[in-house]
C-alpha cells in the first residue's frame, strides 16, 4: 500500500461541503495542544507594584507606603477632585517574562519589632504577587524609611468633607 493509503485508512473520513469546513478539525476542539501555550501574556510593572502595594499594607505595623516627599504629593493628588488614593506608592517592581524583583519603601509604627514587620510583609507581598501573576518573587527590598511616633500628626489629614 502506499503511504497515503495507509494515513487514510488509520484516519476517521471527515466529509464536508466546504473549504471551510476543511479547515476546521474535527471533534469540536479549535487548533491543537495545550490552551495555555497559545500566545504570551505579558504583566505591566503597574500591576505588580498594586498587588505589592495593597498586600505590604495588610500587614500589622506597616503605617504608610512611600517616603515623606511621595506621601505628602499623593495627599495633594488626593485631594484634587477626581483623584484617587495610589496604591503603588512606595512600590517598584522590575518584571521580566517569568520573574520579578520588588524595592519597598515603608514607616511603621513606633513600638513594632521592624525586623518582624519587614519579614511579614516581605511573606504577604511574595505570597500575593506569586499568586496573582505567576511570577517568581526573586527578592523584595524593604526600605524603612520613618517611624511614626503616637503623637504625630498624619501627613495625610482626614477630608473636611463628610
Amino acid at each position: 500500500m502506499s503511504e497515503t493509503t495507509q494515513r487514510n485508512q488509520s484516519e476517521p473520513s471527515v466529509k464536508s461541503s466546504s473549504s471551510e469546513d476543511q479547515r476546521k478539525p474535527s471533534g469540536g476542539r479549535r487548533g491543537g495542544g495545550d490552551p495555555s501555550v497559545r500566545g504570551r501574556t505579558t504583566i505591566a510593572d503597574g500591576v505588580v507594584e498594586k498587588i505589592a502595594g495593597l498586600a505590604a499594607r495588610d500587614v500589622l505595623g506597616v503605617h504608610a507606603m512611600g517616603s515623606g516627599m511621595s506621601r505628602t504629593f499623593g495627599a495633594v493628588r488626593d485631594r484634587v477632585p477626581g483623584g484617587t488614593k495610589s496604591v503603588s506608592r512606595g512600590v517598584k517592581a522590575e518584571v521580566g517574562e517569568v520573574q520579578t524583583a520588588l524595592d519597598l519603601e515603608i514607616v511603621v509604627d513606633y513600638g513594632v519589632s521592624i525586623s518582624d514587620v519587614a519579614r511579614d510583609v516581605r511573606e504577604n507581598v511574595i505570597s500575593a504577587v506569586e499568586r496573582m501573576t505567576g511570577l517568581e518573587v526573586v527578592e523584595v527590598n524593604i526600605a524603612v524609611s520613618d517611624v511614626k511616633l503616637p503623637d504625630e500628626e498624619d501627613e495625610e489629614p482626614e477630608s473636611r468633607l463628610q
